[in-house]
């Protein structure tokens, strides 16, 4: 199983980016799905989840500027950030918790898309 975060990138105070994460494997079913993110010289946050039954929750430090959507015919997680602001600044990771084939269930990570935003 692996995930493949992307839509990273430079964008000024204000702005927007659209950050996707797709899930790709043998897969039985993907359960709860999450964006984190590590600030240079700061430990990893939890930004977003969203469960398999599309409730979401938000760090407080984001709510009502980023959303977190998933379509579960694709397998991915979307997290639309607006109204970003340098502190946004950070690596961006996404996460899913993931049934596959003989049971069990095992959580994995995406690589990183890295999200500069310039004052």
């Amino acid at each position: 199983v692996q995930l493949q975060a992307s839509g990273g990138g430079l964008v000024q105070a204000g702005g927007s980016l659209r950050l996707s994460c797709a899930t790709s494997g043998i897969i039985v079913r993907v359960n709860a799905m999450r964006w984190y993110r590590q600030a240079p010289g700061k430990q990893r946050e939890l930004v977003a989840t969203i469960s398999s039954g599309y409730s979401t929750n938000y760090a407080d430090s984001v709510k009502g500027r980023f959303t977190i959507s998933r379509d579960n015919a694709k397998n991915s997680v979307y997290l639309q950030m607006n109204s970003l602001k340098p502190e946004d600044t950070a690596v961006y990771y996404c996460n899913a918790d993931v049934d596959i084939p003989g049971g069990g269930q095992y959580m994995y990570w995406g690589q990183g898309t890295l999200v500069t935003v310039s004052s």
